[in-house]
């Protein structure tokens, strides 16, 4: 079974024990609002979206063809990939079920499969979507969407790679999720607008594929994932 993973039930391998405090104790962590965290500064700060440097951790921004927006950061680590995007919503709406109909609709068009299984945050869909591969042949890619909400901002993951069906790369994979940060800033915006990324200011200070820093890549065309969506 291609998507074999722990139980929604389970805690995750890294997640805090429960007995480390209040607030600390929910198997989910983050991702977090820019208000909850007190020092960003060794956090990589794309704008709307911070990632927290781990070792062996390769980050990547994506531009959209049609006008060159820059409209996701992705992430490689553990043989796998996470795709994050950040919108801004409502206090009151969840963007979720407009988003995952819309994928399960861009995924059936393309005769691909579809699944829905309960995770950490709330309902996540898992989908086997056709596509060529290298040598020609007829094949499919395995990918996790996850939805979440944060306070007026919704971020979406799509995950693919080991990840999906090995569950110490899910392990590591949702742990890097857990400590993204969001920050949804304080500019009046309508429901689902994408939130502004932009190139790290302190990228250029660190080395690639060091022990403590991620490898940095410059935008560039997105994966096939970010046209799912």
């Amino acid at each position: 079974m291609i998507f074999k993973r722990k139980k929604a039930q389970d805690q995750p391998v890294d997640a805090p024990a429960a007995e480390a405090g209040q607030g600390e104790a929910e198997p989910k962590g983050g991702p977090f609002d820019y208000s909850e965290v007190e020092n960003t500064q060794e956090y990589l700060d794309f704008g709307s979206i911070l990632i927290k440097p781990v070792a062996g951790l390769k980050v990547r921004m994506d531009v959209e063809e049609s006008n060159k927006r820059v409209i996701a950061v992705s992430l490689e680590i553990a043989e796998s990939r996470i795709q994050l995007m950040a919108f801004s919503s409502s206090k009151s709406e969840s963007l979720w079920p407009g988003i995952s109909d819309k994928i399960k609709s861009d995924i059936s068009a393309q005769n691909g499969e579809i699944f829905t299984r309960d995770g950490d945050y709330g309902q996540e869909l898992l989908a086997k979507v056709p596509q060529q591969l290298p040598d020609g042949r007829a094949g499919h890619v395995a990918l996790r969407f996850v939805g979440i909400d944060g306070h007026r901002w919704f971020l979406r993951a799509v995950i693919g790679g080991a990840a999906i069906g090995d569950e110490e790369a899910a392990g590591i994979v949702d742990g890097i999720l857990r400590t993204v940060v969001v920050n949804r800033g304080d500019k009046p915006l309508p429901p689902a607008e994408l939130l502004p990324l932009s190139v790290p200011a302190n990228a250029q200070a660190r080395p690639a594929g060091t022990e403590q820093n991620p490898e940095l890549k410059r935008p560039e065309r997105g994966p096939e994932i970010t046209q799912i969506g």
